[in-house]
């Protein structure tokens, strides 16, 4: 038994480090490919130079997030047959026919565009080339289709049935698949969170940028510009995300109760109805004792959780999680294989559901007055150094908000790996070893330090060398003797 948790825990750690590491790079490839393709569009609306460089520029950085992303896939897919081989053959016939769609459709067209939209610069009209970009950035956004729609079997199941005698989760309706309420939550929440990142990400190496140059440098424009568009991409992802993620809460009430009250510090049921004032308060502050999953300590504000969940000042019921382990050894028994209950890591869901909250509403007014900031007719933001440094920090504060993301989704189906079938102790591969997982964990963990360093090493070489390098490389001799030489005919 001591074995068998040793393996189960470095396993569910090598797959949190390796989608969370894979999920620094899909949000910002596809956010990016947005914002480049905006860029280029405005080339070819405006016919201002500007904007090309632009997209020149910012597309190095993309071409990187989208070189970094396919490695860190290829390893995530490799430790699910490594590490998960009970739970691949369990989901194998659902999974196979959604990932393989993402492979030969989805994945092969962004590969071929993008390679298109990189060494066509000059052989394309504007007008045709802007296309390879968009249809780069669309086939990135419709892969991320097919991979939430497997997530989202996991989260919901449906379009499904139990073949006892092989064991496993058979297809029965691929359209189900596609309509899993789920994943209409979940796939516009993720989308209008790639615009967050990419945008405060452009926003904040362009604000380390300005650092760097003098009021009259022929870059400050450049970078100028760059924040103001990265930043109403940045905007409407923020609003967006606010937008999806309500929703996605509201819809959690019905799907993953047992989620949206660790969500919400919610330990003993509400009714309203029962209460004087009529409505939900909302816990600003919850400690929960992971023991005995009761909350310790709370601040509450009347009314919010009905705002929140019901959309109203009053009404709405939200079931606590004492209520809701009762009714889930109800349905699945007391004991399902090595599941001891069915509560959640609620403190860790309370708060990170909290980071993402208070993380975009960050972001939304970091946004608003960093454009009030560089208006036209002002250097304001060039001039107020502490507020470039403010908005350079911003670049981070997207990946932070994202992986609060995935622990909310991820943990909040504990302890299944697909809720309601399958239990995370089946999952595990049964030949694995605690020593192969260490060495994997080693090896994945320096592995993805390595490119995470390259990938930052890089990325500040670029924007070190700015977007005139290539002009500065074709103006500078291939060869140092050139000169000797010419003077030596003359």
């Amino acid at each position: 038994m001591v074995t068998l948790v040793g393996i189960l825990d470095l396993a569910r750690f090598q797959f949190a480090m390796t989608t969370i590491f894979h999920f620094f790079f899909v949000p910002m490839s596809i956010g990016l490919g947005v914002v480049v393709s905006i860029m280029e569009t405005m080339y070819v609306i405006k016919k201002d130079e500007i904007y090309k460089k632009m997209a020149q520029f910012w597309g190095k950085i993309f071409l990187l997030s989208f070189a970094v992303g396919v490695v860190t896939g290829l390893i995530q897919e490799f430790q699910f047959g490594m590490n998960w081989s009970e739970y691949s053959r369990y989901v194998g016939d659902i999974f196979g026919s959604l990932l393989a769609i993402e492979a030969l459709v989805a994945f092969f067209a962004e590969s071929t565009f993008i390679g298109l939209w990189s060494f066509t610069w000059d052989r394309f009209k504007p007008s045709i080339h802007v296309l390879f970009i968009w249809i780069t950035t669309i086939g990135s956004a419709i892969s991320s289709l097919w991979i939430l729609a497997a997530n989202s079997f996991m989260q919901n199941p449906v379009g499904y049935a139990i073949d006892n005698h092989m064991g496993r989760a058979e297809l029965k309706s691929f359209g189900a698949l596609l309509s899993n309420r789920q994943l209409w939550v979940e796939f516009p929440h993720v989308v209008v969170g790639t615009l967050v990142t990419a945008g405060f990400l452009v926003a904040g190496m362009s604000a380390f940028k300005l650092l760097k140059l003098k009021k009259n440098d022929k870059e400050v424009l450049f970078f100028r510009k760059s924040i103001n568009i990265a930043l109403i991409v940045g905007l409407v992802g923020v609003v967006g995300a606010l937008a999806t993620g309500d929703k996605h809460a509201f819809e959690l009430q019905s799907m993953q109760p047992m989620k949206y009250a660790a969500m919400e510090g919610v330990d003993k049921s509400i009714t309203s109805s029962e209460r004087k004032d009529k409505a939900q308060p909302w816990s600003l502050i919850s400690v929960t004792n992971p023991d005995t999953h009761k909350v310790i300590a709370r601040i509450e504000i009347p009314y919010v959780l009905s705002i929140l969940g019901n959309h109203s000042l009053t009404g709405g019921n939200t079931t606590g999680t004492t209520e809701l382990e009762k009714q889930l050894e109800k349905q699945y028994g007391k004991t399902h294989g090595d599941i001891k209950n069915y509560y959640v890591p609620e403190n860790t869901l309370f708060y990170a559901f909290r980071v993402m909250a208070v993380g975009a509403g960050g972001l939304m007014m970091l946004g608003l007055v960093a454009l009030w900031m560089n208006r036209r007719k002002t250097q304001l933001i060039h001039t107020q150094r502490w507020f470039l440094w403010i908005l350079g920090i911003a670049t981070f504060v997207p990946f932070i908000i994202n992986t609060a993301g995935w622990l909310v989704t991820e943990l909040g189906r504990y302890p299944w790996v697909v809720y309601g079938l399958m239990p995370i102790s089946a999952a595990v591969s049964p030949n694995v070893s605690v020593l192969s997982l260490l060495i994997s964990n080693i090896i994945y963990f320096l592995t993805f330090a390595t490119l995470g360093g390259i990938m930052i090493w890089l990325s500040r070489r670029v924007l070190h060398a700015g977007p005139n390098a290539e002009e500065t490389e074709e103006l500078s001799p291939s060869d140092p003797y050139d000169n000797l030489a010419k003077g030596a005919e003359a």
